[in-house]
């Protein structure tokens, strides 16, 4: 939560990579500050349920992504979002042909989701970040692009908490568990680009409580 001397009547809400940021006006009360966080956490909440698809969703996009990226030949038995993957974005159990995405990627664009599905997929196929895993990878138009979004997200997140990214050679290694392989949290680079993620913003005006989207 933020107090802003420039706000007199709105609320802003929004998320910044794993973090929720709610502006209000320096002047609310302790017990209008309560009730406005709350009521954006809620909205921003409701807004991240209807973007965000379900696990039958998931499904048919991964379905897609390896028709059109893998020709086909990943096919996973199962792709669902999961809450206890704070270190990774995404992982896959080649053996059972699992797949996992952190809930950490809610809001964020669909082709960084796609990168991330594509990701795991590609696994499937070829285990390990060899240079056959990265050739397949190379018919995603965006693969740099989402690479260096998620990269800006975890480099701000470890600045705001003080923690420490390992080196980017180390990266692979580090993401790729035993028991199966994974797209983690990455090393520093250009924080992501403010055009594609304007969408999740949500300004509430004071007293009334009409919500736009910036």
């Amino acid at each position: 939560m933020r107090r802003s001397r420039r706000r007199s009547r709105t609320v802003s809400a929004y998320r910044d990579g794993g973090r929720t940021v709610v502006l209000i006006p320096a002047r609310f009360s302790a017990s209008e500050e309560e009730l406005w966080v709350g009521r954006m956490l809620e909205r921003l909440a409701a807004a991240d349920r209807r973007r965000r698809p379900a696990d039958e969703e998931l499904a048919s996009r991964a379905a897609e992504l390896s028709r059109r990226y893998l020709a086909g030949v990943a096919r996973p038995r199962s792709v669902a979002w999961v809450d206890n993957q704070q270190a990774r974005w995404g992982s896959c159990t080649p053996g059972d042909g699992t797949i996992r995405l952190s809930t950490r990627l809610r809001g964020m664009p669909g082709w960084v989701l796609d990168y991330v599905l594509l990701h795991e997929l590609a696994h499937l196929v070829v285990p390990g970040h060899g240079p056959r895993f990265w050739a397949l990878l190379e018919n995603y138009p965006r693969t740099e692009r989402a690479r260096g979004f998620l990269q800006g997200v975890d480099h701000r997140e470890a600045c705001a908490g003080g923690g420490e990214h390992p080196d980017s050679d180390d990266l692979d290694e580090r993401t790729c568990p035993e028991d199966g392989q994974g797209l983690g949290a990455a090393p520093p680079a250009a924080a992501p680009e403010p055009a594609d993620t304007a969408g999740d913003v949500l300004v509430a005006e004071r007293p009334r409580e009409r919500v736009r989207a910036r």
